[in-house]
């Protein structure tokens, strides 16, 4: 694995990003992260195109990003409202942003776009730092699945329209927790690829990531409504709470 570039999958993907994303939850993210913040700033890590960014700042929270990609974050300035939300460009397990906030948030399965354990424990480090006493994180990802894996392959349908079908074919290499992906995404203008690398890490990994990092876990949901997470849950909501020292 050569060195990690957080630029990398905003390069391939920022054009077509929204259009993927447009059927995920965001009214419950926004409602929920809204209720979590208590009306205090919010700091998004992976701010990307600004699917959660914008509607929080609508509804009148201060809200700034640190993203790895230009590609994207150039998506988010074109759409109204874009250019009022401060963004800071780098890698999120390392970047300092001036100020403390509420509520920081880490959606959509962004922490396992970092590349290492050790990645991912800064991660949780810069976090804290950016944090009030008594602030937030919040994660949502997906929960790993060997299972669903033969012979440490998969290839799944994701969606299937009449003018889009989009394939994923995945890798695991279990001795790293480490995912290798790309989706395929074929519409009338062709074929396009997508890919994508995951370290992936169980709910109980990231809540000793937490640990370390002076939070613990006040809440886990199955999803943004607030569904009971159990032994059956494919993803999970995390909130985090900064310890009082």
């Amino acid at each position: 694995m050569g060195e990690f570039d957080a630029s990398a999958y905003g390069r391939t993907i920022a054009d077509v990003y929204d259009e993927m994303v447009e059927h995920l939850p965001t009214g419950p993210a926004v409602e929920r992260v809204f209720r979590l913040a208590e009306g205090g700033p919010v700091l998004e890590f992976g701010i990307g195109t600004g699917r959660l960014a914008l509607p929080l700042a609508a509804r009148g929270l201060a809200v700034a990003g640190v993203d790895g990609s230009p590609d994207m974050v150039a998506v988010l300035r074109d759409k109204p409202g874009g250019d009022r939300i401060p963004v800071t460009l780098g890698d999120f397990s390392e970047v300092r942003v001036e100020g403390r906030f509420a509520l920081v948030l880490l959606a959509f399965n962004t922490v396992f776009a970092l590349p290492s354990q050790d990645a991912q424990v800064r991660c949780f480090h810069n976090a804290a730092a950016h944090l009030r006493p008594g602030g937030r994180f919040v994660i949502e990802a997906w929960v790993p699945d060997p299972a669903a894996f033969r012979d440490r392959t998969s290839l799944r349908l994701l969606s299937l329209g009449e003018d889009e079908v989009v394939v994923e074919a995945a890798r695991l290499s279990p001795a790293e927790q480490f995912m290798h992906t790309t989706k395929l995404r074929m519409t009338a203008d062709g074929l396009r690829l997508l890919p994508a690398d995951h370290r992936y890490a169980w709910p109980c990994e990231l809540d000793l990531m937490a640990r370390l990092a002076g939070m613990a876990r006040e809440h886990r949901w199955a999803d943004w409504s607030g569904a009971p997470f159990t032994d059956d849950s494919r993803a999970h909501v995390s909130v985090y709470r900064l310890l009082e020292s």
